[in-house]
């Protein structure tokens, strides 16, 4: 594949979990780069030279959170998808909030693993087509050819999942989406995300787009239905 290889840097401190991680992902052409800690993960993170981030949680020195925390802090965009031990619905939640497009709980099957490694790298890969160039709704602008969005001129960091579930809503053009609908059109029927799930990416956008996010008007709550964008 040359230089049209898809880069994933995997943040892992188990050495046998990040030589099967690496010796597979690599068997599907991917190339792989190791960091065996939080700080080390982070600095090659930022770097920004890799198309998804596998992080585990549990990390010597900068656990998980705090990476993929300061990563998004900083405005860096890569895809994230966490693994950790602990399959607490906080920590699937606390991640989504933080940024990361999935989360996948060890033990895993490799090959769903690696199932969600190519969803997500399909997902961020996306050029969305359509006959509109862009949409303006207010002070927002929503380019899908480009994946950016701006407020008020000015450019607005989204994540590659945040983007997916708001052009969904726009691309309905008015129409009310379950949450069913979104997570379908999003991440695909297969996938297990809660309604939960899709309750916090609005959340997100809401902080990041509206005015006031306790009062919004772009992405409206349809009570006992689901959202819709009313731009």
């Amino acid at each position: 594949m040359g230089n049209d290889k898809k880069r994933i840097l995997v943040v892992e401190d188990d050495e046998s979990i990040t030589v099967g991680l690496t010796l597979n992902l690599e068997a599907e052409g991917y190339a792989v780069e190791v960091a065996p800690d939080g700080e080390q993960g982070l600095t090659l993170g930022r770097a920004r030279r890799h198309d998804l981030v596998v992080l585990d949680l549990m990390l010597p020195r900068l656990n998980g959170f705090e990476v993929l925390r300061t990563l998004r802090r900083e405005g860096v965009e890569t895809p994230v998808i966490l693994l950790s031990a602990r399959g607490a619905e906080i920590d699937k939640v606390m991640g989504l909030e933080f940024g990361a497009e999935d989360y996948v709980t060890k033990p895993f099957a490799l090959a769903e693993f690696l199932a969600r490694v190519k969803a997500v790298l399909r997902r961020d890969a996306i050029a969305r087509p359509g006959v509109v160039d862009r949409v303006c709704a207010g002070n927002i602008e929503v380019n899908p050819a480009t994946r950016e969005v701006t407020r008020d001129g000015q450019p607005v960091a989204l994540t590659a999942t945040e983007f997916d579930v708001l052009w969904c809503l726009v691309e309905a053009r008015g129409r009310v989406l379950s949450r069913d609908q979104i997570r379908d059109r999003v991440w695909g029927p297969g996938h297990h995300g809660t309604k939960r799930t899709i309750d916090n990416f609005v959340l997100q956008l809401r902080q990041k787009l509206e005015v006031d996010e306790s009062d919004p008007i772009l992405l409206v709550t349809v009570r006992g239905v689901g959202y819709r964008f009313a731009g």
